[in-house]
């Protein structure tokens, strides 16, 4: 491998947020000569091609570009994960925000166990988004509980995401990369389940990062986010139903999920406007479940 970390960034109308992103991944402590960095452009229609092209000539031989029409994101990370040259791979979503030794943090979590296939840090709340505040506590707390003992509330550990994670390259290559039928959410549980089933583990680290989950901040962004991945869900259902329980996406469940996620996150965050999650669980499930039964009724 030429490099040791190959950083994946899948964009689309990014305009607004890839500029903050990339700039957190010049700015780390890690080796920029250790590190590759692979753009795929999936159908922009704004002004994100012109930005990829700037940064392209700032990393110079250590980067490659792509651009397609719009083909989603299962497509768009396994043309990174086709071209990637390095040992490792970090997806770094438009609208996030690495801390400065994330990257560091990601392969020193790697090297020290290598039967380990998956790792991620953790999010950081954003002040005076009250709204995105509520949406990463429930990743903050399950970040600082992973691996602990479970009770009946707690059975299982939530699976890492893609955003932010890193993957061992041959792990990806082993599970068949991403399904590109996906064409809603769940891509990416769906290969965090393949790989698992491999028998790769998982294992957070305490690294941070900003997720701007598309710079969401009002009601409305919300429901539209969450109707969407209800729609997407429903369509790998088959593929990902041991990851999520349907009951437990009820509106009702969400409203109980909340109440039972506000205390340890108020123990790790101080900050009692997370009292309010059973609201934003019970709206955010009303969506979801909205957008399940469209993608059901569609079948």
């Amino acid at each position: 491998m030429m490099f040791l970390v190959t950083v994946g960034i899948c964009v689309r109308n990014g305009e607004k947020m890839l500029q903050s992103a990339v700039d957190s991944i010049l700015a780390q402590d890690f080796p920029l000569e250790q590190m590759q960095v692979i753009f795929v452009d999936d159908g922009s229609q704004d002004k994100t091609p012109k930005i990829i092209e700037q940064y392209m000539q700032i990393f110079g031989n250590r980067a490659k570009s792509f651009r397609t029409p719009w083909m989603g994101l299962g497509h768009a990370r396994n043309l990174v994960v086709k071209e990637a040259d390095a040992e490792l791979i970090l997806f770094v979503d438009a609208d996030e925000i690495l801390s400065r030794s994330y990257v560091q943090a990601q392969v020193d979590t790697l090297d020290k166990n290598p039967h380990l296939g998956i790792t991620a840090g953790v999010f950081k709340t954003i002040p005076g988004n009250m709204i995105l505040s509520l949406e990463v506590a429930p990743y903050i707390v399950n970040q600082k509980n992973f691996g602990k003992s479970k009770n009946f509330l707690w059975k299982y550990d939530k699976l890492i995401g893609t955003g932010g994670t890193t993957f061992r390259t041959k792990a990806i290559r082993q599970a068949g990369g991403f399904d590109e039928s996906i064409s809603g959410a769940g891509e990416d549980t769906d290969l965090v389940l393949r790989i698992k089933k491999l028998g790769w583990l998982i294992q957070p680290n305490m690294a941070e990062l900003y997720e701007l989950h598309g710079g969401l901040s009002k009601p409305k962004d919300l429901w539209k986010k969450y109707f969407w991945y209800g729609y997407g869900c429903q369509k790998s259902f088959h593929q990902t139903r041991e990851a999520f329980s349907l009951p437990r996406m009820s509106p009702i469940a969400g409203v109980v999920t909340g109440l039972f996620y506000s205390f340890p996150a108020y123990r790790f965050m101080h900050r009692k406007q997370v009292f309010l999650l059973p609201l934003h669980f019970g709206f955010k499930l009303t969506a979801w479940m909205l957008g399940f039964m469209k993608g059901q009724l569609q079948r």
